[in-house]
């Protein structure tokens, strides 16, 4: 992609035209988990029953959101860097059977009305928690190798908007050591048990800390901060001063973000909350 070819606002259809070129596995798989979303969100008003005192569907609801985000920029991504046929094909069908797989356990542990995350009330549970486990740590290397490309390569874009997804990325995989942090530390919560009282939607507590937050906060830099330096790419027009100074732009949203995903880290390990309610 050139810098000519940036536009601030491209047009929706042209935009999954861009999606399906790049990558119509990683497409299809995200288009997969947004259509079980709504059938989740459809399934959620009519069952009764709480895990650790929340519907059971609001769970996997909330990961099938995330996962098809995650999907679409990957499918963004590996249209944006060289990868050699056998990387591209891991990287592809690798983050789809890894992210779909923990979709199907999250999916299915709710269905049996038990938690999926840091269940090992049974050998089964256990099981179905460490292979979890195992998936997301093959998708953390998929994504690393992604991140190793784009650092050890110089695609042809512009500066600003490559930065943006080299910080991203890194940012992503400080976010996800710190949910293999939460899994050493067998609980999300900080002081107070899983399950207590938690804002509305995310039921992150409102009691104690909440390691979840600075991992939701740190995964989402994969969009975010990309977002940025394209948008700034797509202002500077060109390889000149403005450019420089919205690679530095770039750099210092960065920075910033990654404070604020260490200051939420903190904060959780502390065991204040963000609202106390």
């Amino acid at each position: 992609m050139s810098a000519r070819s940036l536009s601030p606002s491209p047009s929706l259809p042209r935009s999954i035209e861009e999606l399906l070129r790049r990558s119509p596995v990683l497409f299809m798989a995200a288009a997969a988990h947004v259509a079980l979303l709504v059938v989740l969100l459809a399934v959620a008003p009519l069952d009764a029953r709480l895990v650790m005192g929340v519907n059971p569907w609001i769970k996997p609801a909330k990961f099938a959101a995330s996962i098809a985000i995650y999907l679409l920029t990957i499918n963004w991504l590996v249209g944006d860097v060289a990868l050699p046929p056998r990387g591209r094909r891991a990287v592809v069908w690798g983050t789809v059977a890894m992210v779909s797989f923990e979709m199907i356990a999250i999916t299915a542990q709710a269905a049996r009305g038990v938690a999926s995350h840091f269940n090992q009330s049974t050998l089964f549970d256990g099981a179905v928690f460490t292979l979890m486990g195992i998936a997301i740590l093959v998708n953390t290397a998929l994504a690393a190798y992604l991140a190793y490309r784009f650092w050890a390569t110089r695609p042809p874009l512009p500066a600003p908007y490559l930065w943006g997804i080299r910080l991203g990325l890194v940012l992503f995989l400080l976010a996800c050591a710190e949910g293999g942090f939460m899994s050493a530390h067998n609980a999300h919560s900080v002081g107070v048990a899983d399950g207590g009282p938690g804002l509305p939607a995310v039921n992150w507590s409102t009691r104690g800390g909440d390691l979840r937050i600075a991992h939701f906060f740190g995964m989402h830099a994969l969009q975010a901060v990309p977002l940025v330096g394209y948008w700034l790419s797509a202002r500077a027009q060109g390889s000149g001063p403005r450019a420089r100074r919205a690679v530095g732009w770039v750099i210092a949203f960065g920075v910033g973000y990654g404070a604020v995903a260490l200051a939420l880290f903190l904060t959780a390990l502390a065991g204040r909350p963000l609202i106390r309610m």
